[in-house]
């Protein structure tokens, strides 16, 4: 695959007004202190080689028991962390990210997506992705609020949404993702219900959604924009797959579009270097953003500095030609996990599920044509007939409601446990579809 290219972007010749962020924030972020010393570590971001640290209680890296790393990358060529480098990614660091990796975050997001508000947004780095995003909802949402969401929807999402009790905005979707004219007339009703809460945010996974699979075309997500704009919506934008495609040019991101600085945008490594490393970044307004890093300072007081350090010294190993190198062969190989496991489909399961071929990502969103939902199948017998899926009911908005859709991840298995994994699969509905034609 050649290295991903972005769509050209037509923007207006001047700017919207800044927003307002005041009415986004809850009133328990809203109640949020920022801690003294975190704040004061800021100090350290431009000081004088004579400052002297007396501030906070960290432990000298004189006794870490760690004297040097070394990592070996694919290929057989080393990378060393020296003791220097070493002690800095043992030790605290600042809340919104280590220093030197913000810096090369930053330069590589205005490379990719030249944000139309760049000079006036900032990016802070968090625990992965989806601590960010968790985050973002607890700074955004007030009972009773209302947030607009895809459905189906990413189901970790939905999880995050229960214990805050908003009220959801289900967008019903298609091949393309949310459908624009369901979150017009879902935004209306909401507007009209009278209640006292308010659409705040929306939120989307724009390309290889998870679990649908499916990519928002450019003239999707342009409508999508307006819609957020005329109804004053922050958008929440979750892109952990922007890497993951499988053609040459990529599309446009709304960060990319984003004329009014109204987008969140959560990014990760997780998926590109390594889901155990926990990094994720969150690039967009300075206001929002500050929001996430107080909750940080009291919780988790920074992201992990290792994980940080290692990253940062791995893409300067690389630079962007290397980078660029490793995005087209992992997207070579998932692109040949796709095609191996549509050819376990065709064989297997012709007939008896619908499917969409993905453009990017991991996911397969299969449809049973003659079974009305798949929970009992999959989490009671799918596991005894050695094949396991998540059942569509968990994406739902409504998961009390059938649903005859499956997820399947592609990216762990062999081409050989594809096709033995979907002819189990059929085999399994052909059972179920028995089993449930006997109770009728």
């Amino acid at each position: 695959m050649a290295w991903i290219q972005s769509t050209a972007i037509h923007l207006p010749d001047r700017l919207s007004e800044r927003m307002d962020y005041s009415k986004f924030i809850s009133k328990l972020s809203s109640r949020r202190k920022p801690s003294c010393i975190s704040e004061l570590r800021r100090a350290l971001d431009n000081c004088s080689p004579s400052l002297i640290w007396l501030a906070s209680g960290m432990p000298s890296p004189e006794k870490f028991p760690f004297r040097e790393m070394t990592v070996t990358l694919e290929g057989g060529k080393k990378l060393t962390l020296g003791k220097e480098t070493l002690s800095a990614g043992l030790q605290y660091g600042p809340s919104h990210g280590y220093l030197p990796f913000r810096k090369q975050l930053k330069r590589m997001v205005e490379q990719w997506h030249a944000p139309p508000r760049w000079a006036e947004s900032d990016l802070i780095v968090t625990v992965g992705n989806q601590d960010g995003i968790s985050k973002a909802l607890d700074m955004l949402l007030e009972p009773e609020d209302f947030i607009v969401v895809p459905d189906p929807c990413y189901s970790d999402f939905l999880c995050m949404l229960s214990s805050l009790a908003p009220q959801i905005v289900a967008v019903s979707v298609d091949d393309q993702g949310m459908r624009p004219d369901i979150l017009q007339s879902g935004l209306e009703k909401a507007i009209s219900s009278g209640s006292t809460g308010i659409p705040k945010a929306l939120y989307l996974v724009p390309n290889s959604c998870n679990p649908t699979g499916t990519n928002m075309g450019e003239e999707r997500r342009r409508e999508i924009y307006a819609i957020a704009q005329q109804y004053d919506l922050i958008i929440l934008e979750d892109d952990p797959y922007y890497f993951l495609q499988f053609n040459d040019k990529h599309l446009p991101s709304f960060l990319s579009m984003d004329v009014d600085g109204r987008v969140l945008r959560f990014d990760s490594f997780s998926k590109v270097v390594s889901s155990g490393l926990r990094i994720g970044f969150v690039t967009g307004p300075p206001p929002l953003l500050q929001g996430i890093t107080l909750h940080m300072q009291a919780s988790c007081i920074c992201p992990p500095m290792l994980s940080q350090v290692l990253i940062h010294e791995l893409l300067t190993f690389w630079g962007d030609e290397g980078f660029k190198k490793h995005i087209s062969d992992i997207c070579q190989f998932y692109k040949e996990q796709r095609d191996a496991m549509i050819q376990a489909l065709k064989t297997h399961l012709t007939g008896i599920c619908e499917w969409i071929v993905p453009e990017g990502g991991i996911f397969i969103w299969l449809k049973v044509l003659h079974l009305s939902d798949t929970s009992a199948m999959l989490l009671e017998r799918g596991a005894k007939g050695d094949i396991v899926l998540v059942p569509g009911r968990e994406f739902m908005v409504d998961s009390t409601k059938p649903s005859p859709y499956m997820r399947a991840v592609y990216s762990c298995v062999t081409p050989e446990e594809m096709m033995k994994g979907m002819e189990n699969l059929a085999k399994l509905i052909q059972k179920e579809i028995e089993l449930q034609s006997k109770h009728t």
